[in-house]
C-alpha cells in the first residue's frame, strides 16, 4: 500500500510538545549574528507536486498508470529524454541569482538545498535523470556572492527513507532493505562532502538524510549509519557540520539514541501544524500557544546538542493543492481520503465551520482576498515561531516560493508584510 504523503510530519510537533501593513522589521527576540535564518530551495532539484503543480497538470487527464505522483514516476512516464528536457527547463528557471539576491536582502543567513541521491548515482532500471550537481554548485556560487551560507540536504535516498513523494518515490520504505541502498547513500554523501570541501567558507553543513521515518525503519541501524558517515564527512569536509533529522521522534528520545561522541553535529526537527487533525482544529491562539510550547522543548534539548528547525511554515490548513499527494484533497474540507482505507477523515477546521479551501482565511490561496485579521494572524504566527525556533540555533522556512500556496511562500510573505525582514 502507498503511505500518505507527509501525513505524519505533524506528529513531531505534537511529540515535542507531550498585518499587511506591518513594518518591515522583526519583533522577534534579538539573537547573535550566528543564528541560522534560512529558507529551503524546495521543489527545485527534487520535484514535489504541490510546490510546482503546473509540472504535474499534464498527467491529470491520463489513466492512473500514466499519472506521475513523484519524480520517479515523472521520469518513468515521460521517459528519460523528455524528463531531462522538462527538468532542465525547470532547473534553469525555478531558482535564479535574482532569487538568491532577494533572499539575502531579507536579512537571511542561509539557504538549504534539497537534492536526491540520483544526482550522484543512478543504476540500470531507475528512471531518474541526473545533472543536478551542476546546479548545486551554481547555487553555492550565487549564495557566496550574496553573502549567504549553504546547507546541503540529501532529501531522497535509495529505496526511500519515508515513503513520501518528497523522497523522490512515494510508496514503501525500502531504504534499509538492502546494503546496496545504504552504500549508495554513503556514496552520495561523500560526493556532497567533496562539493562542500571545494566551498568551505560557504557550505557549512550537510544533512545526512531528510526525514527518515521511525515507523518504517530500525532506529538502531539509522544511528549506526550516522556513526559510519559523520566521521567520513568531517574527514572530507572538516569545516562542514553534520545534520541529522529527529526521525519524527520526541527530541528527548535522542538523549539515549545519539552518540555522545559525535562532534560538529546538529539535530534537525520539522514542525508543521497541518498534517494532523488535532493540530488542524486549533484556533489562531492555539497555534501560537503550540509554537511557544515547541520553543520550550527546543530550548531544553538545545542544552544537550544544537537544534535547528529545518522546516516550518505558516499554514494552518492542508488546503494547498496536492499537499497530501498528487490527486488527493484536504482534511480541512473533507476531500482527503486515506489512501489505505479509502475512507474520508471528516472536516478538521476549528468548529467545523467555514471548512472551504478558499476564502479570506487559512483555507484560501488568493492573497488579494486575505482579510486584514488573517494577515495580522500570519504576522503574529510567524513571529511566535521565529522566537520559538531561535531558542535553538535557528530555522529554515519551507519554502522560498511556491506556485500557489502563499502560507508556504517566504518571498510572498515578506513582500506582503507578514514575514519580517531582519
Amino acid at each position: 500500500m502507498i503511505p500518505l504523503a507527509k501525513t505524519v510530519i505533524a506528529l513531531s510537533a505534537l511529540l515535542i510538545a507531550s498585518a499587511s501593513s506591518a513594518p518591515a522589521t522583526c519583533n522577534a527576540t534579538p539573537r547573535s549574528r550566528d543564528v541560522i535564518r534560512a529558507v529551503n530551495l524546495g521543489g527545485w532539484l527534487l520535484l514535489e507536486p504541490w510546490i510546482t503543480p503546473s509540472m504535474f497538470e499534464q498527467f491529470v487527464s491520463q489513466p492512473s498508470e500514466k499519472q506521475a505522483v513523484d519524480e520517479w514516476t515523472f521520469c518513468q512516464v515521460l521517459g528519460k529524454q523528455e524528463c531531462a528536457r522538462q527538468l532542465k527547463s525547470h532547473w534553469d528557471s525555478w531558482v535564479t541569482p535574482d532569487d538568491i539576491n532577494k533572499l539575502a536582502s531579507f536579512g537571511l543567513s542561509h539557504v538549504r538545498i534539497p537534492v536526491g541521491y540520483w544526482a550522484f548515482t543512478i543504476e540500470d532500471g531507475e528512471p531518474y535523470v541526473d545533472g543536478q550537481a551542476e546546479y548545486i554548485e551554481k547555487a553555492i556560487k550565487w549564495s557566496a556572492s550574496a553573502g549567504l551560507k549553504v546547507i546541503l540536504d540529501l532529501h531522497g535516498v535509495p529505496g526511500s527513507q519515508n515513503g513520501f513523494d518528497n523522497s523522490g518515490r512515494r510508496g514503501p520504505i525500502n531504504w534499509q532493505k538492502s546494503q546496496n541502498n545504504i552504500d549508495r547513500t554513503a556514496y552520495a554523501l561523500n560526493k556532497m562532502a567533496n562539493i562542500a570541501a571545494r566551498y568551505p567558507t560557504t557550505v557549512d553543513s550537510i544533512q545526512l538524510a531528510n526525514e527518515p521515518a521511525n515507523w518504517g525503519l530500525d532506529m538502531n541501524k539509522v544511528v549506526a549509519f550516522y556513526n559510519q558517515t559523520i566521521p567520513k564527512i568531517h574527514t572530507i569536509a572538516p569545516s562542514a557540520q553534520a545534520l541529522f533529522h529527529d526521525s519524527f521522534l520526541p527530541l528527548s528520545d535522542w538523549h539515549s539514541l545519539r552518540n555522545p561522541q559525535w562532534q560538529n553535529t546538529i539535530i534537525d526537527t520539522h514542525i508543521y501544524h497541518v498534517f494532523d487533525t488535532g493540530l488542524l482544529q486549533l484556533d489562531n491562539q492555539g497555534h501560537i500557544d503550540q509554537a511557544k510550547r515547541n520553543g520550550d522543548n527546543i530550548a531544553n534539548f538545545n542544552l544537550t546538542m544544537p537544534v535547528v528547525t529545518g522546516e516550518w511554515s505558516l499554514a494552518t490548513s492542508d488546503c494547498a493543492k496536492w499537499l497530501n499527494g498528487f490527486g488527493n484533497g484536504a482534511r480541512w474540507d473533507d476531500t482527503f481520503a486515506d489512501l489505505n482505507s479509502h475512507e474520508k477523515v471528516g472536516p478538521s477546521c476549528p468548529g467545523k465551520n467555514n471548512c472551504q479551501c478558499s476564502g479570506d482565511g487559512p483555507g484560501g490561496s488568493d492573497v488579494s482576498k486575505f482579510s486584514a485579521g488573517y494577515k495580522s494572524f500570519l504576522r503574529e504566527f510567524a513571529e511566535a515561531q521565529i522566537n520559538a525556533y531561535e531558542r535553538g540555533i535557528g530555522w529554515a522556512f519551507w519554502n522560498f516560493k511556491t506556485e500557489g500556496a502563499p502560507q508556504w511562500d517566504y518571498i510572498k510573505g515578506v513582500e506582503n508584510g507578514w514575514i519580517p525582514k531582519f
